[in-house]
């Protein structure tokens, strides 16, 4: 029997968040469907271990320090628990756990092709900088490289980026972008021939992800379901009076024990097959979040999508190449939007074509793996 092509992905999977995970899994599980020996690099990314977290929070909120490290703890706990043992059953962690540029000179990763993907690794302003491992500079010179996917997040690069990202870029051997505009990006900065596919948690169907929540118990009433990031008052009262104008229980997913205060019935940090069971089963989801966007437009699952003030031109990408732009809730005030039938005919069309192209995306990085290797 032939031994199978191996390849190593570098993406966020030790960020503790449903979508981070969610997206390596289907990632994984694409390549592996195409053929390949995948296995996915243990790295952690400067200021997401576990001992930074509680770091990172206290940096970023305006609140007393200490008050802020004692009510996040029990949250980091489950945390840990939640994403720990989704990561443990599911996902092909490399042996080493990298977390500098040292140790992968320490303990080089040795497999056929490279690749990264498909979450905002290329997001400099979400990673604090340009994360040199996110553009595989760890790999041997004239090794076979490739992009799955990979979210830029912006809607342009800012000028200190712009030659060190076409430095990086220019010796991979294929580029996907995971936003449209994306593509632009690159061109304009010298990187041509890159292409457009969606993110991996759309090109898997809805089966697929069936299966994943397929030992959770639905919750029984009728419920909207609010999946929120960024805090915001005016979100909080609208889900309140769109759930009592549509008589549905409101159903708040927290992924912090703090969020238990909001507005609605709390599941608390639920399991990562838990969160797959909150949509697949909602009436009505209202999100500032992609993947509670492209969950929902998966699961062809009424939603409304409410822009966040950073990073939206990957929900905005994604609502236009569906046909779905009348989704996004332009103002507080439409009560009418909630009520409106939702016709995914035109959204399955293009998932359906974007799984084609992403097939022939990976036929093309066995083709040209397969040449170099001759």
């Amino acid at each position: 029997m032939r031994k199978k092509t191996t390849v190593s992905v570098i993406t966020l999977n030790s960020v503790k968040n449903y979508g981070s995970v969610l997206q390596t899994f289907a990632t994984q599980s694409i390549l592996q469907n195409a053929g390949f020996d995948v296995s996915i690099v243990n790295y952690i990314k400067p200021g997401s271990s576990d001992r930074d977290l509680t770091k990172t929070w206290i940096k970023n909120s305006d609140k007393n320090p200490f008050i802020v490290g004692i009510v996040l703890q029990p949250t980091i706990i489950r945390w840990k628990h939640v994403f720990g043992n989704f990561t443990k059953k599911y996902l092909k962690l490399s042996r080493y756990k990298y977390e500098t540029e040292e140790d992968f000179r320490t303990h080089p990763v040795r497999t056929d092709a490279y690749c990264v993907g498909s979450d905002q690794v290329w997001n400099s302003s979400w990673n604090h900088g340009i994360v040199k491992p996110f553009y595989l500079s760890y790999a041997p010179d004239n090794s076979f490289k490739f992009s799955f996917s990979s979210s830029i997040g912006k809607s342009e690069f800012e000028d200190w980026e712009k030659n060190d990202t076409r430095q990086l870029l220019r010796s991979f051997n294929r580029i996907s972008v995971r936003e449209d505009n994306a593509v632009r990006l690159l061109d304009e900065i010298g990187v041509h021939g890159s292409v457009h596919i969606v993110d991996p948690t759309l090109l898997e169907p809805a089966t697929f992800w069936n299966q994943l929540s397929e030992t959770v118990t639905p919750i029984e009433e009728d419920y909207l379901l609010v999946y929120q990031l960024n805090s915001s008052h005016k979100f909080d009262e609208y889900a309140e009076k769109v759930s009592k104008q549509m008589g549905l229980e409101l159903v708040r997913l927290c992924t912090r024990y703090d969020q238990a205060l909001k507005p609605g019935k709390a599941v608390l940090v639920p399991s990562v097959e838990q969160f797959v069971c909150l949509f697949q089963n909602a009436k009505l989801v209202l999100t500032d979040s992609f993947h509670g966007t492209a969950f929902s437009v998966n699961f062809n699952t009424a939603f409304i999508s409410i822009y966040p003030d950073h990073f939206s031109s990957r929900i905005d990408s994604l609502l236009r190449l569906t046909g779905l732009e009348h989704r996004k809730l332009s103002k507080f005030s439409d009560y009418d939007l909630p009520e409106e039938r939702i016709d995914f005919t035109t959204a399955n069309k293009f998932l359906a074509d974007q799984r084609q192209k992403a097939d022939d995306f990976l036929e093309s990085v066995k083709s040209d793996l397969a040449r170099v290797s001759e």
